[in-house]
């Protein structure tokens, strides 16, 4: 199958549109600027004769691609997020074409402090050759997830230029606010109509990931003891200092983002705030089950207590607020949503790789709202950060994927 590709200028022009999201917003989309794309996006599917094609009140996109074939097939949505992560600026975006990349360090154009190394970076061995797309070191690339954005409307893009290839309903989804946590949250299921999905939100080529963290977030709020500092001896619990001693008794070889890895769990201090009366410390927890979920919770909840023990005027409330679970519960039920990914994989010409992701993905809740949903390879790599990159060729594998799974659904119905 040859794709007369257009995903590397969809792309470049989609990465220039600044659509950080914002954790302290209240609203949906938390950042207004993300409809920009959404705009473009509308526009362009649109053109392409997608005719249902629109943006909702909360800068979601909906889009259907109509079944061309007699066979009754399951509704396949594709969905990728629109929106750049909070913790590095995407305003401005300046993307870099380095045309085939020699293997060697990347010195990026405008901070040559900014390098992305090979030895931090490995997977860029394996793109020697390749074109590579960074940042020009001054901002985040948004590769995550404009990519997978951009992979899917050129999939779109061929789907509707080549009526002679077969493929039942195809449902597209864009959301806002991935990145902090709220990309599900307005998603209409009923509206949306799929049976099952795939987001394309993944790091290396030919990986199809399965398996995600159990997630919860836990809020401690303690309530110390104020009075003037100067009359306070024997009187004054501050807050910040039990709050302090808390993060201070975690454990430094284990439990911790930066001294786990594969199926490892966590507890991860995120923020603190607050004053002498009241801190209040706001922590993410994470593991592959739902048991060790709890473990983790109540090793902080007893250390908590432990602590504070020592302060018999003060007090703490401990909160649990469920963020995602791990969709592989929800897969497991329907074996041939993976299974035709990993055949999709291969008939693009990449051996597929079945992998756990140490996060998690809209896809993770889409699956416990009723559209199971695993993430596909979007070639995304160093997300967040100034050293962001993605290969182009990595870029027109998964297009290739993303098609091959609709001819694989439509042949099997």
């Amino acid at each position: 199958m040859t794709i007369s590709h257009t995903v590397t200028e969809r792309f470049l022009k989609y990465v220039k549109i600044d659509t950080q999201s914002d954790p302290n917003s209240p609203t949906c989309p938390s950042t207004m600027k993300q409809k920009d794309l959404a705009k473009v996006l509308v526009s362009e599917l649109l053109e392409m004769g997608i005719s249902d094609a629109h943006m909702d009140e909360h800068g979601y996109i909906y889009a259907t691609i109509q079944s061309n074939t007699s066979k009754k097939v399951p509704v396949i949505c594709f969905c990728s997020h629109m929106d750049t992560s909070p913790d590095c600026s995407g305003k401005d975006v300046n993307p870099q074409i380095h045309k085939k990349y020699d293997g060697k360090d990347i010195v990026l154009l405008n901070d040559k402090t900014q390098v992305i190394r090979v030895h931090e970076h490995p997977s860029l061995t394996k793109q020697i050759g390749n074109d590579i797309i960074t940042t020009d070191g001054t901002t985040l690339l948004g590769a995550d997830n404009k990519a997978g954005v951009a992979e899917i409307m050129d999939a779109a893009h061929h789907l509707m230029k080549h009526p002679e290839i077969k493929h039942g309903a195809i449902k597209i989804l864009f959301t806002p606010d991935e990145e902090i946590g709220r990309g599900a949250d307005k998603a209409d299921m009923k509206k949306l109509g799929a049976d099952f999905g795939y987001t394309i939100d993944g790091e290396e080529l030919g990986h199809i990931e399965n398996e995600t963290f159990s997630a919860d977030g836990v809020t401690i709020n303690i309530h110390g003891v104020s009075t003037h500092p100067g009359f306070a001896k024997n009187k004054m619990e501050s807050a910040i200092k039990i709050a302090s001693e808390i993060v201070a008794a975690l454990p430094k070889d284990k439990m911790s983002p930066e001294s786990t890895e594969k199926k490892e769990p966590f507890v991860h201090p995120v923020s603190i705030s607050g004053g002498i009366e009241e801190t209040t410390l706001q922590f993410i927890i994470r593991a592959f089950d739902e048991e060790n979920l709890k473990t983790q919770e109540d090793f902080l909840k007893e250390l908590t207590e432990k602590i504070i023990k020592n302060y018999p005027h003060s007090t703490f409330d401990f909160i649990v607020k469920q963020q995602y679970r791990n969709m592989k519960q929800v897969l497991d039920k329907n074996p041939e949503i993976v299974n035709n990914a990993l055949e999709a994989i291969k008939r693009a010409g990449v051996e597929p790789v079945l992998s756990s992701i140490r996060g998690g993905t809209d896809g993770s809740r889409f699956s416990y709202m009723g559209l199971p949903c695993p993430n596909i390879f979007a070639g995304e790599h160093a997300f967040h950060s100034k050293h962001e990159w993605v290969s182009i060729q990595d870029m027109e594998k998964a297009v290739a994927t993303i098609v091959h799974l609709c001819m694989i659904w439509e042949e099997k119905a």
